[in-house]
């Protein structure tokens, strides 16, 4: 007789119901399946914020809904920092006055298989550490719900386009095989929990939905399961600053759509002090320097002048096109697209017209984030187009000693997908061709092609005479008019970090969010998650 091994005993063992819940409360009660999703920070803190929360002058007070409406709530999250952190802010918003339930699915990682034995004994763990929040948190295990048998054709798309994009961000490559492993797993797990959030919640239709990102994982399903059902949705994400956190609504926040923030703001012009806000932050980029509450440096090395980066890197006195990249596959760019199928053959495209060009010297500045990721570098794609790299094309790579803003001061053109740094050519006067959808593309400041030929002829326009594209005064202060409101007014104001969030709560614990000066702070953006409309 052929002997059972303990993996396909646990297969078989996962289809059957209750004996994964039965042998978690028989062999390992209150005990984490894995050393890789332990909750047991959660678990002793859930009791102390429960605590705070009960205790709270907000939660005892007999008008506590009076002045904002009581809102049933829906916040989805999956993998352990998620989950922490979604756990502490469903338990803040019920302080608040609303009703709160906190989905989730008990996955560790996103990228890698689980077998059901051990994804159901997760589950049960998970949902007896969050039962410890009761009454303040409905606990919905989605793994557990029931699932719709099919999805309308809307939502079935949505799930292959979530999963395709899952599979790109997970690789960094934007040209992946929906016949892989990776692929068949992300569209799976993805299925599965868009049948069940569409049946839970077209049962219970809550007033909001909370996800965080809302573009990736089962986090972009949940969005698109929302919308679909016409349920208000916010996402939010979290950026470089501390106590700040982005918010979108009825959006995908990765997005960064700052249309509504900019037609508020753009004829404000900026008082003096906030101009030197946004001065000081620019010069911090530059000198790549920490500023106020941001947590990394934009900049390896400190500026050395556009003197000293023309002669370290060979350039003479011909027109200088600054192509500053973005890491391939990165969720700023998925789905980004104007005109071209993918950053990819923008970059293939363009490299193949300035090789054509050697009245122009085209730098390619690689983003340095390469140096922390794992797919193919900007460098891969231009050797694979190029083989032969002609003379008036420069690579300059991600770990090179070369700060961009030395770049941007001799640079003549930008090209750029949706890096941060078109924006900051634009504040120095440099015209930039902008192709991607990013955030300040058509906000008066940036060249916006709507198609090759557009690209194209804009950029054979633009190099038969760089200095008659140079930018106005007048658009140069709009430029930086824009990027006071990205940086210090498009994030709102938020005390737990994703990144910081165990320090954070140390700064400041729920007890004094919830009193009136942790209240005065930050009570507006808790609004805004519970669905009031943003106001600027």
């Amino acid at each position: 007789m052929k002997m059972v091994n303990k993996q396909d005993l646990k297969s078989i063992l996962g289809q059957i119901p209750l004996t994964a819940e039965a042998y978690w409360y028989l062999r390992q009660p209150g005990k984490p399946v894995s050393s890789e999703f332990t909750l047991d920070r959660l678990e002793a803190s859930i009791p102390e914020w429960r605590s705070q929360v009960m205790t709270s002058m907000v939660y005892k007070s007999p008008n506590r809904s009076a002045e904002h409406p009581c809102e049933r709530i829906f916040i989805f999250a999956t993998l352990r920092y998620w989950l922490e952190h979604a756990t502490l802010l469903g338990i803040a918003l019920a302080g608040m006055g609303h009703s709160v339930s906190l989905a989730y699915l008990p996955y560790a990682r996103w990228q890698e298989p689980i077998d059901a034995f051990n994804l159901r004994r997760q589950n049960v763990y998970t949902a007896n550490i969050l039962a410890k929040a009761s009454p303040l948190l409905n606990v919905v295990p989605l793994l557990s719900q029931s699932k719709v048998s099919y999805l309308p054709a809307e939502l079935q798309q949505a799930v292959e386009l979530v999963s395709l994009r899952d599979t790109q961000y997970t690789l960094q490559v934007e040209q992946v095989n929906l016949e892989s492993d990776l692929y068949r797993l992300r569209y799976e797990r993805n299925l599965a929990a868009a049948r069940a959030a569409f049946s839970y919640l077209e049962r219970h239709k809550p007033d909001v939905i909370v996800l965080p990102n809302g573009t990736i994982l089962e986090f972009g399903v949940l969005y698109q399961v929302a919308r679909h059902l016409s349920i208000p949705t916010v996402t939010y994400e979290f950026g470089e600053q501390r106590d700040r956190i982005w918010l979108a609504q009825n959006a995908e926040v990765m997005r960064q759509d700052t249309a509504g923030l900019w037609r508020e703001r753009q004829d404000q012009p900026l008082s003096q002090e906030q101009l030197a806000q946004v001065r000081k932050l620019f010069a911090s980029r530059q000198r790549a320097s920490l500023f106020e509450n941001f947590a990394r440096r934009w900049q390896g090395v400190p500026s050395e002048g556009g003197a000293q980066v023309r002669q370290t890197l060979g350039l003479d006195q011909r027109p200088i096109i600054l192509l500053a990249t973005n890491v391939i596959g990165d969720s700023l760019t998925l789905g980004r697209q104007v005109f071209s199928d993918s950053m990819t053959e923008w970059l293939e495209r363009t490299v193949h017209f300035f090789a054509t060009r050697p009245d122009v010297q085209l730098v390619a500045r690689i983003h340095p984030g390469e140096l922390i990721t794992k797919g193919p570098s900007v460098a891969d794609v231009v050797h694979t187009t190029l083989p032969s790299i002609p003379e008036n094309i420069h690579l300059v790579p991600a770990d090179a000693q070369v700060n961009t803003y030395d770049l941007v001061e001799i640079a003549d053109l930008g090209l750029v997908y949706t890096t941060t740094v078109g924006m900051e050519m634009a504040m120095s006067g440099v015209p930039v061709i902008v192709v991607g959808n990013t955030h300040y593309r058509g906000k008066g400041f940036s060249l916006d092609p709507s198609s090759w030929d557009g690209y194209f002829e804009l950029l054979t326009d633009v190099l038969a005479d760089p200095a008659s594209y140079r930018l106005s005064q007048a658009r140069v202060d709009q430029a930086w008019n824009y990027a006071y409101r990205f940086f210090f007014e498009y994030p709102h104001p938020f005390p737990w970090h994703l990144v910081h969030f165990w320090k954070d709560i140390e700064t400041l614990p729920l007890a004094r969010l919830l009193s009136d000066e942790g209240l005065c702070g930050y009570r507006q953006t808790f609004r805004y998650l519970a669905g009031e409309a943003i106001r600027y």
